[in-house]
């Protein structure tokens, strides 16, 4: 009798290509696992057979970073959603980081994963979520259409977390500026408590060495270009400069060096876009409301300079 071999828990890979750049999408997450230009690592890569360590390039929604104790109130009615980081008793990074997408177009150098969110007690929306990751001449970009399927106002927010790859050397050979004007601050369980001008390790507008410096903080007020485009430029070990960009819908940079988080140790550098920052269902702060059938478009991007 054939064994069936066991899923993976990364789901069905989707590999893209066009001239030098190469990234594999997989489908649980709809988690970007590799990314690469000219075999330089642009992202910090994980294996096929692995659970994506750390949040590794997965989308947050319907809300990014952590909710205060798993609690909040919309339009006068208290949700109670699971908590996943019980040290700090919050509900971190959503509903869908660990879920299947399905797959609903391709190509060669593009593909749409699709997933719905199921609504449940703690979340009774049913959102959908078409993420398209595209290569281009300019780099990889990211697009993602959110609807409200149901018949009532929903809550919304949405943030990705890639790792950025330093190249071949560590951390602290590397540079980061990150296009905002304030910082975030925060209490013990890492909520915000408000927000200050930049001083000191937190003054990033320019291109800042990132030796002994750790960081899991968010910047809100970002600066745009012409474009209404705003910018984090990771500088790696090799001359090269991983730039990230993300549109008008995202309202706050968050950057993790992983100083704290076993699986990743200071081998890279997260940085996520996100439409708000933590317990944004609860201040209310940037908080996203779908009418419903209404759908946004929110886009982000990668290069290596």
């Amino acid at each position: 009798m054939t064994s069936t071999p066991p899923p993976l828990p990364t789901g069905r890979q989707h590999v893209l290509e066009l001239g030098d750049q190469r990234a594999v999408v997989a489908a649980v997450g709809a988690s970007l696992r590799e990314y690469t230009v000219g075999g330089r690592d642009v992202v910090l890569p994980y294996g096929e057979h692995a659970m994506a360590p750390a949040f590794s390039g997965t989308v947050l929604a319907p809300w990014p970073n952590r909710l205060r104790d798993g609690e909040f109130r919309f339009e006068d009615v208290t949700y109670d959603v699971p908590l996943n980081e019980h040290d700090r008793q919050t509900a971190l990074h959503g509903l869908v980081a660990h879920t299947t997408f399905s797959t609903r177009d391709e190509s060669a150098s593009a593909v749409t994963l699709e997933h719905v969110v199921v609504p449940t007690y703690g979340y009774p929306w049913p959102v959908r979520l078409r993420v398209t990751y595209g290569l281009t001449v300019d780099g990889l970009r990211v697009t993602t259409d959110v609807t409200n399927l149901g018949t009532s106002t929903a809550p919304f927010g949405l943030g990705f977390h890639p790792w950025l790859s330093p190249g071949d050397g560590p951390v602290d050979e590397t540079t980061l500026q990150v296009d905002a004007t304030r910082h975030v601050t925060v209490d013990t369980r890492l909520l915000p408590t408000g927000t200050e001008a930049l001083t000191g390790r937190y003054d990033l507008r320019v291109a800042t060495s990132l030796r002994g410096i750790a960081l899991d903080d968010a910047w809100v007020q970002p600066v745009r270009d012409e474009d209404g485009l705003t910018w984090v430029r990771f500088g790696g070990t090799d001359g090269r400069t991983v730039a990230m960009w993300a549109d008008a819908g995202f309202q706050a940079w968050q950057v993790c060096t992983g100083d704290f988080v076993a699986a990743i140790k200071r081998r890279g550098v997260a940085v996520e876009p996100m439409t708000c920052i933590a317990d944004a269902f609860r201040t209310g702060e940037n908080l996203i409301q779908l009418a419903p059938g209404e759908s946004r478009e929110l886009a982000w991007g990668l290069q290596l300079v």
